[in-house]
């Protein structure tokens, strides 16, 4: 049980089964709100890969920590509508929007689908990370079976942070997050997939 955070296939994404996770009915209203707006339909969405554990083509975290200290970071440093749209979406998707996308369609943790870009959200996590020195360099990267969740939790992070001090070591919740945000919206444009919570 929990919520999970992972990437999502073209099978899924166009399918119209919401019983079995399919997004079929957002992919739509999406495209739809993106006609309107000017824009081209989001149609690229790779297929999924198969599982195989380090190779970086599948996202799948487990949002365990508390997000207390979290959200502490994010008013400390990010504007109160950044901070929503950080926190706010239910799709993640990778192009650029203006402004997240809000669809009259019930999402896994509430009444309407927020959709927001990818370069938007990793440009604000980014700048937390930047803010408490995350070492980008040495937390897990391919997140394809809990490999950020387990890497802070019962992983090396606590004896990172002491051969590296830093804001991030003070806070591993806290750092846990950014980290999640970062490499989830790196993990959406590298893929070109949209992200959401289950």
């Amino acid at each position: 049980m929990g919520i999970y955070l992972v990437s999502v296939g073209a099978q899924e994404w166009c399918d119209g089964d919401e019983d079995e996770g399919g997004k079929g009915a957002v992919a739509s209203a999406f495209d739809a709100e993106l006609r309107r707006r000017g824009l081209a339909p989001y149609e690229s969405v790779p297929e999924a890969a198969a599982f195989v554990r380090g190779s970086g083509l599948s996202f799948e975290e487990k949002l365990v920590p508390t997000m207390a200290g979290f959200a502490a970071l994010c008013r400390e440093h990010l504007a109160p509508r950044e901070t929503e749209l950080l926190l706010g979406w239910s799709v993640l998707v990778p192009i650029s929007l203006d402004e997240e996308i809000r669809l009259p369609l019930h999402s896994s943790y509430d009444d309407e689908t927020v959709v927001a870009g990818a370069p938007e959200v990793l440009a604000l996590a980014q700048r937390l990370a930047t803010a408490i020195s995350l070492p980008v360099d040495v937390i897990p990267e391919a997140c394809d079976n809990l490999d950020l969740t387990m890497w802070f939790l019962d992983g090396p992070a606590k004896e990172v942070a002491a051969a590296r001090p830093g804001p991030w070591g003070e806070d591993l919740d806290a750092a846990f997050y950014v980290a999640l945000f970062l490499r989830a919206a790196q993990h959406s444009l590298r893929r070109g997939c949209p992200m959401t919570y289950c």
